[in-house]
């Protein structure tokens, strides 16, 4: 699912006129996708703009102007932030490293609002949006990483990070009157809906102030106090959380937020659970080494100094310069990660808050999309591309053409399956090996299927609210005996439909395929899922390749299915041996 942001057109016209940019939407639209977005809609007012999963950083009106700078405008790429030191300390318990251990904070000042209340209250609705936003990306639900941003004249510094029982009491953000942390889990809204991420635990983590004020009870609620407002023009963000750098790009995305209206960033030194002593956030940006033969290899041609430069710059980095491959290189890397002996490392600084860069080919994808995909020059393939068909391909096409000139609709499904379905549910006796699955993650999923009719029964099953008739086939492998092996299988669930009509579509299938020497052979009783007295055995030259029939009716219950149906399951290997392809 890819989140949509709608952005003012008022507030990226004059995020970009600060810097000597005019705001031009022709322009955005032919090369946003290329960044990571998608124009959803536009006009005179508002942008709605789809951000795709990738691209955490770009989703909200303020962050995304200040990637649109260099990408679109050629302005100097800024990877890094300015800060200064806030002079505030925040000390973690060592008690939260098994509750929520990862805790960062920072301040931003002097933000500046419009005079126009509508205006800033919409700022605040933007601010709170980019960090539910950032709780689904990011945090994943707020699990790896809950925001917390807060007025910061409202507070009184240092503040503490505490594991405080569930009977600690205070008035929670909307509400008040003070509430336990118990009472907040069972009955606050938000509490109901992220208590499952505080499970189990007999202390909970609490953030208070000098005063013992609570800040915040993260992941779940800050404190009535601490509300933003439209008067608010000093923060105090805080993030905590499992995941380092979850947190980071959280707290640095807000914090960048804040300052592209006008607010200055300044750190928090925090004291870590582990006793150890961070400032955050750490505005420089991340080096990452590249090696120029994963370039080459990947984009198909060398690229000069200048050309790396641009393309970097366009993405929100710099490229710092080349560097020899070390003295450890191996001969011939093996590894996108390496660098072969003799070869160079290129090195790019990028922006701490690029959640998405997680190896080296990320930056290759970088390169390319700031260079261009128009040009990336030529290669000729090395494999060796000649081919022939497979030796089933003619009658799996014969087969194709049949099945859909009888009006049925192809389908693939699972290769995984379970006994149930394909043993107990549909009669059928395990007279080949079966491949089980080792450690299956569900019960449905514990076996490589040997029949395909229990696939088609749970389309059936799925889409029976449908009308009236349906028709599917598959043409897929089963596995038997440890074996690959192809099989075809029809259903037709029909109102009118029997034996007559199943039998009249093997007719029509056999003179497809040219056969003339076929028969039906009853099967025996409880044989398979047929109903007694309604299911044959499809004979070709004397040999038995499949089966077809009326589905007993309880056999169809076991899948909800309440109408008549009939189908056929047939080898396609033992026809591809016994008939002689005709092209």
């Amino acid at each position: 699912m890819m989140p949509t942001i709608s952005v003012p057109q008022s507030l990226l016209k004059a995020l970009l006129s600060k810097h000597g940019i005019v705001h031009d939407v022709e322009v955005m639209g032919d090369q946003l996708p290329l960044m990571g977005t998608d124009i959803d809609g536009c006009d005179d007012e508002t942008l709605d703009i789809e951000i795709f999963p990738d691209r955490p950083d770009l989703l909200s009106g303020e962050t995304l102007a200040y990637a649109i700078r260099p990408f679109l405008h050629g302005a100097p790429a800024a990877p890094e932030i300015q800060t200064v030191s806030s002079g505030i300390k925040m000390q973690v318990e060592p008690s939260l490293s098994a509750i929520r251990p990862v805790v960062m904070g920072a301040v931003v000042k002097g933000v500046v609002l419009p005079d126009d209340a509508e205006e800033q209250e919409a700022f605040i609705k933007a601010l709170m949006d980019h960090q539910e936003k950032l709780h689904f990306a990011l945090g994943r639900g707020r699990k790896r990483a809950s925001i917390g941003v807060h007025d910061l004249a409202a507070l009184q510094p240092p503040f503490n990070v505490v594991a405080a029982p569930g009977t600690r009491s205070f008035i929670p953000l909307g509400e008040e009157t003070a509430m336990d942390m118990n009472t907040i889990l069972s009955r606050h809204p938000k509490g109901v809906d992220y208590a499952h991420l505080l499970e189990g635990m007999t202390s909970y983590p609490l953030i208070v102030d000098a005063n013992d004020d609570v800040l915040s009870f993260p992941p779940i609620i800050n404190g009535n106090h601490t509300t933003v407002t439209t008067k608010t023009r000093d923060f105090f963000v805080d993030v905590t959380g499992w995941d380092q750098r979850a947190c980071e790009s959280s707290l640095m995305l807000i914090c960048l937020q804040l300052q592209e209206r006008g607010g200055k960033i300044e750190t928090v030194e925090v004291t870590t659970c582990e006793g150890q002593i961070i400032t955050t956030p750490n505005g420089a940006g991340k080096s990452h080494l590249v090696p120029e033969e994963l370039v080459t290899g990947l984009l198909g041609r060398q690229f000069p100094d200048d050309e790396l430069s641009h393309a970097i710059n366009r993405m929100g980095g710099t490229f710092v310069g080349r560097k020899d491959a070390p003295k450890d290189s191996p001969k011939r890397a093996s590894k996108m990660s390496e660098v072969s002996e003799g070869g160079n490392l290129l090195e790019f600084i990028m922006p701490r808050w690029r959640f998405d860069i997680l190896h080296p080919v990320d930056l290759v994808e970088d390169i390319a999309i700031g260079h261009g995909y128009e040009d990336l020059g030529e290669d000729q393939p090395v494999a060796q591309l000649t081919a022939q068909p497979r030796p089933d391909h003619n009658m799996r096409r014969r087969l194709r053409e049949s099945m859909q000139g009888l009006g049925l609709m192809q389908i693939q499904s699972l290769t995984l399956s379970n006994e149930t379905d394909q043993f107990t549910n549909m009669r059928w006796s395990q007279n080949h090996a079966v491949t089980v699955i080792t450690n299956p993650i569900t019960v449905d999923h514990t076996m490589l299927r040997q029949f395909l009719l229990p696939g088609l029964l749970r389309l059936l099953a799925t889409n029976r609210h449908h009308d009236l008739p349906q028709g599917v086939y598959e043409l897929g492998t089963v596995v038997r005996d440890h074996k690959n092996a192809d099989r075809m299988a029809f259903l037709m669930a029909e109102r009118s439909g029997g034996f007559a009509a199943v039998r009249g579509r093997i007719q029509a299938l056999c003179t497809d395929l040219g056969v003339s020497n076929w028969r039906a052979e009853p099967l025996e009783d409880g044989d398979g899922p047929w109903l007694a007295g309604r299911g044959s055995k499809l004979m070709i030259n004397d040999t038995w390749v499949g089966c077809f029939g009326e589905i007993d009716p309880s056999v169809a219950m076991n899948y909800e299915l309440r109408v008549p149906i009939n189908g056929a399951e047939i080898d396609v290997t033992a026809l591809v041996n016994l008939l002689e392809d005709p092209v």
